[in-house]
């Protein structure tokens, strides 16, 4: 652990039984309403994908030998692709594509596995690395924006939303800067918790689904559908799974954003081959019982970049209280109470506590911008990944009915901007030079 980290718990550190549940109730509810909003938004069961993102996360802990503090929920990369493919052979053929999705990640921890990382530290210096976390939460900035200030579904400008996602912001924000002791470790959750009472004032938050569900509840789950037609099913995969791509990427970068938060290197140790074998899985396991991809969570590295709590077991409690809300109705009806203005006035802070962790990198790294070739890199992926720009190949399938299916496939955002900045650093003049100086990481935990 580098010497200018503050460590309230470390990785292996396990909190006190009173406090534990609270740190788990913090990142749960960090995770909770964009983890639920995927498969609202896909047509998927949101009690399944609570479900099997706290799974998810259980492998992605036993994958990485406990060595990690990551959290997986529903990644929003897959929302598009998953509407397609649904449209072509229904939510069994999207899950399907997500399978594969997942088989891609294990073929690419083993390469991985077998050939190093070095490779791929080359391949990402600090003025590739820095400029893509800054995308990571830039890029999600309208997103936040959008929850904090318009009504939900309907996409207009609301006064009581807009005060209520400030409101929830500035409690987050003083509870962070002045509370001490175990008070101090749940900004978050003391933000989330005052912007649900003024929710509640202001009256925008809905009690009726609470009232309707049940105590017990079996989620609705479904499986990849392996009885497909060929045509359908070789469309369903080419429009999810080469998603992967963007999702790689950015996992690659949130583990280079968690290692800064934390001061060690777990692209080196415990791997990053077996961080992207436990999102693989996680991946695997969510299209065997019908919820949505997963991916490591901003939100929650968010979290611990402001709590400085780092513990694994924090992490599983949280996971594990997923899991146990999925299965209880009217908890989980209650949790998805939380206005939405409340979860984006938390998510303006989170997602800009990541592209400054992107800029922080690029600081003590040294990245040199008075030269052209760092600024030129930097400017390029910054632009491209926060403007959204994209690369879309149709594809149309013939049937045997004579009927045709058409599909896109989608390379956007973040991973086109890794994607340009990776050529850049390796055509641009100056690339040895610019490497001299080391790792991005301040060093490698044993």
């Amino acid at each position: 652990m580098a010497a200018d980290i503050d460590v309230v718990l470390d990785v292996h550190d396990r909190p006190n039984p009173g406090s534990w549940v609270v740190l788990s109730l913090q990142h749960l509810f960090a995770m909770f309403g964009a983890t639920i909003l995927v498969p609202f938004l896909t047509g998927l069961n949101p009690a399944v994908a609570l479900v099997s993102s706290g799974l998810g996360t259980l492998l992605y802990i036993l994958c990485t030998r406990a060595r990690i503090p990551a959290y997986l929920g529903s990644s929003f990369a897959f929302i598009a692709p998953i509407i397609s493919a649904s449209t072509i052979a229904g939510p069994g053929g999207a899950l399907l594509g997500a399978l594969v999705a997942g088989l891609i990640y294990l073929v690419v921890a083993f390469f991985i596995w077998k050939a190093g990382v070095n490779w791929l530290m080359r391949l990402l210096p600090p003025v590739v690395v820095g400029p893509v976390i800054m995308v990571i939460g830039l890029s999600l900035a309208s997103v936040a924006v959008d929850m904090a200030m318009n009504i939900p579904g309907e996409g207009t400008y609301s006064a009581p939303h807009f005060g209520t996602a400030m409101a929830t912001l500035l409690i987050a924000i003083l509870c962070g800067m002045f509370l001490k002791g175990v008070f101090a470790l749940v900004p978050i959750l003391f933000g989330i918790i005052g912007g649900y009472l003024i929710g509640f004032a202001v009256g925008i938050v809905d009690f009726s689904q609470v009232t309707e569900a049940a105590w017990f509840a079996i989620p609705d789950f479904i499986m990849a559908d392996f009885g497909l037609q060929w045509p359908q099913m070789v469309a369903c995969i080419l429009v999810v799974a080469p998603v992967a791509i963007v999702t790689l990427a950015e996992h690659t970068g949130d583990q280079m954003v968690l290692s800064k938060v934390t001061g060690r290197n777990f692209l080196k140790e415990p791997g990053l081959h077996r961080s992207i074998l436990g999102d693989g899985a996680a991946t695997i396991l969510a299209s065997l019982v019908g919820g949505p991809p997963n991916t490591t969570y901003g939100e929650n590295i968010g979290v611990i970049a402001i709590t400085r709590v780092m513990s694994v077991w924090v992490i599983g409690g949280a996971a594990v209280l997923a899991v146990l809300f999925g299965f209880v109705g009217k908890i989980a009806a209650l949790i998805q109470t939380i206005p939405v203005a409340v979860m984006g006035g938390v998510s303006i802070l989170l997602f800009g506590i990541i592209a400054s962790s992107g800029m922080r990198m690029m600081i003590d790294r040294h990245v040199d911008l008075g030269r052209k070739r760092n600024l030129i890199i930097s400017s390029v992926i910054l632009v491209i990944g926060i403007g959204g720009a994209l690369v879309n190949v149709p594809l149309t399938f013939d049937m045997a009915d004579g009927s045709t299916i058409e599909a896109d496939v989608e390379i956007a955002g973040m991973a086109l901007a890794a994607i340009v900045g990776l050529i850049l650093n390796l055509v641009l003049p100056g690339r040895q030079e610019a490497e001299h100086g080391g790792s991005i990481f301040l060093r490698t935990e044993a």
